[in-house]
């Protein structure tokens, strides 16, 4: 009896490791599955995110290259070129050219993908970060170089000097807000545009100290030399309208807007990128396209209306700048929009745990 209860043992003994055995094997089995499903939909998700991402920034470019030669080079618009049943007498071949240019925006993103295949999510995202900081570089000292010259100009002007320092004629034409913007303000933006490229630092902080020194030399001139002219607050206005919006997309990158912080403080990591991701799809960037597309949907728009007319303020020897105020605007929804597309790809790396460090440290590291 003792025997066969032992063998009866043996044999149970036998059986459970033989059952552990296998659900061993199958588990082993499974979760080389598990693991390969799970990288193919993270990377199914980077690449669509990376896409996503691509295609808004590229889509502004060209909405922006398309309302230039609609606006400025009398092109047809492709809206208005569709339904015009295609029978524009001279513009089919330029507005084919502007349909097409939208039809490419997707395959250029997917191209852009494919050419920084070996990037990860936040050095993707760097990238971006990298091109707002470039074109708030040149803003600043766009804003700063015009304001300065034309200041200079309103200046002489108003006293008399400008026709003994340029002549008769070109005093004349300086006062043609027109030819001032051609050919005054607009290289002064080109050369801007090398200063950005050579002089990698965000210098728009200065902008702060600017308006304090011009903001002091108004009280000064005013309360003890008893002189005053519009061009003084004019330039002001203009450098503290771009403080206040080049600005707004170096603080969101520091978290540094205002948050009404009663949930996401308490949130997860997890939960706080999809409220973030969300928060940018459905507020962020719709918010940016209303400002595009309201202010430059059509000639007599808020934002392209000033610019085609080159328009100033009522004081003829104030600033003439008052077209490029409203460009700031642009600026403003197109720093947004980068930096959005940049956060989106940041909070899409938090939820596959791809973010391994503070993207501002990074930020700050280039600096």
């Amino acid at each position: 009896m003792p025997l066969a209860c032992r063998a009866t043992k043996h044999y149970e003994s036998a059986s459970e490791l033989n059952k552990l055995l296998s659900m061993n094997s199958t588990s082993l089995k499974e979760e080389p599955k598990n693991k390969l499903s799970t990288t193919v939909n993270s990377k199914t998700l980077e690449v669509t995110a990376r896409v996503v991402a691509a295609s808004v920034i590229f889509l502004t470019a060209c909405f922006l290259l398309n309302n230039y030669l609609n606006f400025w080079h009398a092109w047809p618009g492709m809206l208005i070129f569709l339904n015009s049943g295609l029978n524009l007498p001279d513009s089919n071949s330029l507005g084919w050219l502007q349909v097409i240019s939208y039809l490419l925006v997707i395959p250029a993103a997917v191209l852009y993908v494919y050419r920084n295949a070996t990037d990860t999510l936040i050095e993707n995202a760097h990238k971006w970060d990298s091109l707002v900081r470039f074109i708030i570089r040149a803003a600043f000292w766009a804003v700063f170089l015009i304001g300065l010259f034309d200041s200079l100009i309103s200046f002489l002007r108003i006293e008399g000097f400008l026709p003994y320092v340029v002549g008769d004629n070109l005093s004349t034409q300086l006062g043609r807000s027109n030819f001032r913007g051609l050919y005054l303000h607009f290289p002064l933006i080109g050369l801007s545009v090398l200063i950005a490229a050579m002089v990698k630092k965000i210098d728009f902080f200065w902008l702060a100290l600017m308006v304090v020194l011009t903001e002091f030399g108004i009280v000064i001139s005013r309360f003890v030399f008893s002189y005053e002219q519009a061009f003084m607050g004019d330039l002001v206005r203009f450098w503290y309208a771009a403080l206040f919006l080049f600005a707004s997309a170096y603080t969101f990158f520091h978290d540094g807007h205002v948050r009404v912080d009663v949930l996401y403080g308490r949130f997860s990591k997890h939960t706080k990128a999809w409220t973030n991701i969300l928060g940018i799809l459905f507020l962020g960037l719709p918010l940016c396209w209303i400002i595009l597309s309201t202010g430059m949907w059509e000639k007599t728009s808020s934002i392209i209306s000033p610019l085609v007319n080159y328009e100033i303020t009522q004081s003829n020897y104030g600033l003439y700048v008052k077209y490029l105020m409203v460009f700031y605007l642009i600026i403003f929804a197109v720093t947004m929009i980068i930096q959005f597309c940049s956060y989106f790809l940041t909070n899409i790396a938090d939820l596959l745990g791809q973010s391994d460090e503070d993207p501002s440290v990074a930020f700050l590291q280039d600096h």
